[in-house]
């Protein structure tokens, strides 16, 4: 039995080690010209390429499977457990659960600007794709209404002060569908260990630095149970969206350690011209 163990042990760290590979060179025909013009506007210009991949590549999956399957109407297996519902409503944390938008550009604030950060984030932005097209799949082929909302006060719903206003525009830019994995956690955990990586190479000695770092794993706790007491996602949705987010953290650590260790004359991916 501990051999059989260790083998499975292996085999996945075998496995593991192949997509780290296979993620840690930027894929074709998409990065090339984003790489080539990364020095344009102070370094600048290379963020807006990654921010207009995350729309393509992580934005529009979601948002469109989400109208699909909401337009759809079918669920096909309910995870919902008897604790969904005796778990509160909580206004107030709705604040960290819209928060997660904010994760996207401080992402992209705290990464160093030199080539080095710039293939990792590259890197991190091709796994965030992939897991999130992979959560895309069971959203489609096992679709889910989180059939919730009616335990949220109506004088919360229908108020007009800061709360309100979050809970109208969560509403309206998602519809209660997508549960499992909850991208929600799975973004959020990816990108607070990805924010806490870049400040420590930056700055890990600096107290202010180390406060970030502490600021943002306090939201990623608070946000991860503000997708329950805000009743939109149940507590299957919190578990697996944690595996989908620490398996691909995993992976791409892999890939980032890698990629920090080339020689400087391997670090372009593509030919400069002279």
């Amino acid at each position: 039995m501990p051999n059989n163990q260790s083998d499975i042990v292996k085999g996945t760290e075998d496995i593991l080690d192949k997509i780290a590979d296979r993620l840690s060179t930027p894929w074709p025909l998409i990065w090339g010209p984003a790489w080539k013009q990364r020095h344009f506007l102070g370094g600048n210009w290379f963020l807006v390429h990654i921010l207009i991949f995350g729309l393509i590549g992580i934005a529009f999956p979601y948002f469109s499977s989400n109208q699909f399957v909401a337009a759809n109407g079918v669920t096909v297996w309910d995870p919902e457990i008897a604790i969904d519902r005796l778990i509160p409503v909580i206004p107030w944390m709705v604040v960290p659960y819209m928060a997660l938008y904010l994760y996207y550009p401080v992402t992209l604030f705290c990464t160093p600007k030199d080539d080095v950060s710039r293939l990792e984030l590259i890197v991190g932005v091709q796994m965030l794709s992939l897991a999130t097209l992979g959560c895309t799949v069971i959203f489609l082929v096992l679709p889910v209404e989180i059939d919730m909302r009616d335990q949220i006060p109506s004088d919360v719903l229908q108020g007009d002060g800061l709360y309100s206003t979050l809970f109208s525009y969560m509403h309206a830019m998602d519809e209660p569908w997508n549960a499992w994995p909850s991208i929600h956690i799975a973004h959020s955990y990816f990108l607070t260990r990805s924010i806490s990586r870049w400040m420590k190479i930056r700055s890990a000695e600096s107290r202010l630095v180390k406060g970030f770092i502490s600021l943002v794993w306090i939201e990623f706790f608070l946000l991860s149970i503000s997708i329950m007491t805000t009743k939109q996602h149940y507590v299957w949705d919190l578990f697996t969206g944690m595996i989908v987010g620490i398996i691909g953290w995993k992976i791409a650590v892999r890939a980032l350690e890698k990629i920090r260790h080339l020689p400087e004359e391997k670090l372009s991916p593509y030919p400069e011209n002279h």
